[in-house]
């Protein structure tokens, strides 16, 4: 419950399995628990119920971290990416910490499953890329590094989803976008707010390619 948030982490072992026992996991490093900045994550950490809050104020965690003090740093371990943000100025407010957290939470590039699908309806970004292709084809890895290349140019701005074809609760899916897995793979896109899309097969992904269909399609 948000009323537990955030968890005081007062040794690295507890600090390790507090990272490794989530997808996406926030620290809070401050040397001083009741300082405004610890109280302003407080805050953020009462308004996002799903992401795990922690606080550590101990000397040795901040050390194995490599964390400055009053940092905040969002750890995803599905792709060991990590990210600070400095609470140091006081110019940090929840409102703007509980935006880092919501920016970064999701990974370059969402597997759409049963899992992660209401992550993705509830994702703040209203337009959604969605790659619908075949994990299982040798092309899999080359397409995905650059799906992954590309998502890297809207962070922020459009989220990127991979879409298994062979999932049979995807096929609804395909359905909606009126797609035959022989056209596959391909992409598309997706406003939420008014449903608008627009689909296009692509056997050959290249970043530049999905510039220009993302691109035509924002303006």
């Amino acid at each position: 419950s948000t009323t537990d948030k955030p968890i005081l982490l007062d040794n690295v072992p507890d600090a390790q399995a507090f990272i490794s026992g989530a997808e996406v996991a926030v620290i809070g490093f401050f040397q001083d628990p009741q300082s405004p900045g610890a109280e302003q994550f407080r805050r953020a950490a009462g308004q996002i119920a799903e992401v795990p809050f922690g606080l550590s104020s101990s000397a040795a965690v901040l050390s194995h971290y490599g964390a400055a003090e009053n940092t905040v740093v969002l750890f995803r371990t599905v792709d060991n990416d990590r990210r600070d943000l400095d609470m140091s100025s006081g110019e940090v407010d929840a409102k703007k910490l509980t935006r880092f957290v919501r920016m970064n939470e999701l990974r370059l590039v969402t597997e759409y499953n049963p899992v992660t699908a209401i992550g993705v309806m509830q994702s703040s970004l209203q337009f959604n890329l969605l790659l619908i292709t075949d994990k299982m084809s040798p092309k899999h890895p080359e397409r995905m590094r650059k799906f992954r290349a590309a998502a890297e140019l809207y962070k922020g701005k459009i989220l990127f989803i991979l879409l298994d074809s062979n999932l049979q609760s995807n096929e609804r899916v395909l359905s909606y976008f009126q797609l035959k897995k022989s056209q596959l793979p391909a992409l598309a896109i997706f406003h939420t707010p008014d449903d608008e899309h627009e689909v296009v097969a692509v056997d050959d992904i290249s970043i530049q390619r999905v510039q220009d269909f993302c691109n035509r399609f924002l303006q």
